[in-house]
């Protein structure tokens, strides 16, 4: 079986060809960051501007390394949602319009789902291994970060997410704070490499350090809004209200990005373990776009080491937005019949995460 996935959901034009849901034939990105750097964040309309322009090149040039012809294509998957809607309606039509012409049965994706995917793609064993399961995957982006607790009938519940800012969306932020320029994720992380971690005691959301006990169906939920403030004093009080700091503050400001990036691991990580001896699992999955972030895949592989727990990290190239994990899941969707008419709709807001195409014990 071989799909042909396209994602379009941010500032990614994706196409990827997989056989069998794990064997990728081709994964091609097109990347429009210096498109929306000048305006540090993603704008919708000039993301749907350049997915048009680019998405029919690019899944071009997918099908041509897949070293295949579009006929060979036995389906057509797509992301639906969630993501930016003028984004999505560039993929969900052009996927319409190829799986029309081919007379192909198209397949719509959950972005949410295909990233957990994404981290499981090069494991085929491990998700038709029982002992991997309850699995539990912490999904972190620049617009989501939740916890999802997956049995081995692919059942899923969301445990915990985030209140108000992803913490993708942190990092973008403290980054346009701090003048570090867009995206924040990967400057923050190398930089925060020649800070001092311990430097500043920036506040964790929702952890009861403030001595306020955190309410019950609050415990494995996420906020991040209360150390973005807490960085924005500090920053106008150390370099004023601009946050232009001078050269001989530079190793000032490195501390300052070192704890900032600290903070926000400390509560992904605290709080994935704690719901992963809870709820007894025995796999963590870490994926999404913050994955690739060093401190946090570091922190994590040492504290599910010390749980006792396997930890699954997604590789790098599927934690950003691709249309390998696209094509993967949408393989596994077609085998249980989980195709969509071609008049189905994009969705810009997160459906509940209620289940996933996979499991030993589907």
């Amino acid at each position: 079986m071989i799909l042909l996935g396209i994602e379009t959901s941010c500032d990614e034009t994706a196409a990827a060809v997989v056989r069998d849901g794990h064997q990728v034939l081709a994964n091609v990105i097109a990347s429009q960051v210096a498109k929306h750097a000048p305006y540090g964040g993603v704008v919708p309309e000039l993301a749907a501007r350049e997915h048009l322009q680019a998405i029919d090149p690019i899944v071009r040039q997918a099908v041509e390394q897949a070293a295949i012809t579009i006929d060979a294509v036995d389906a057509v998957a797509v992301t639906a949602t969630p993501g930016l809607l003028p984004a999505l309606l560039v993929g969900v039509a052009y996927a319409k319009g190829l799986a029309a012409s081919l007379e192909r049965p198209l397949i719509a994706v959950d972005h949410l789902q295909g990233h957990v995917f994404g981290a499981l793609i090069d494991h085929p064993e491990h998700m038709r291994n029982p002992a991997t399961y309850p699995l539990l995957a912490l999904i972190v982006s620049g617009g989501h970060t939740l916890l999802v607790l997956v049995a081995d009938d692919g059942a899923c519940r969301t445990i915990g997410q985030t209140l108000d800012d992803a913490a993708g969306e942190a990092f973008d932020k403290a980054a346009k704070i701090l003048n570090l320029g867009y995206p924040g994720g990967p400057v923050i992380d190398q930089l925060a490499t020649s800070g001092n971690a311990k430097a500043i005691d920036f506040p964790q959301g929702l952890v009861g350090r403030a001595g306020t006990p955190v309410r019950q169906e609050d415990r494995y939920n996420f906020s991040f809004s209360g150390v973005k403030t807490s960085l924005l004093q500090h920053v106008r009080k150390r370099f004023g209200p601009d946050g232009a700091a001078t050269e001989a503050q530079v190793p000032e400001v490195l501390d300052v990005i070192a704890s900032f990036q600290a903070s926000v691991v400390a509560v992904l990580v605290r709080k994935t373990i704690a719901a992963a001896t809870e709820f007894g699992a025995a796999t963590v999955v870490l994926c999404g776009g913050v994955a690739c972030n060093s401190r946090l895949r570091r922190k994590m592989q040492a504290a599910t080491d010390d749980a006792g727990v396997k930890l699954i990290i997604a590789p790098p190239k599927y934690c950003v937005d691709n249309a390998a994990m696209i094509a993967g899941l949408g393989c596994y969707q077609f085998d249980l019949g989980l195709t969509s008419p071609l008049d189905i709709d994009a969705h810009p807001r997160a459906r509940p995460f209620n289940e996933l195409p996979f499991g030993p014990a589907r």
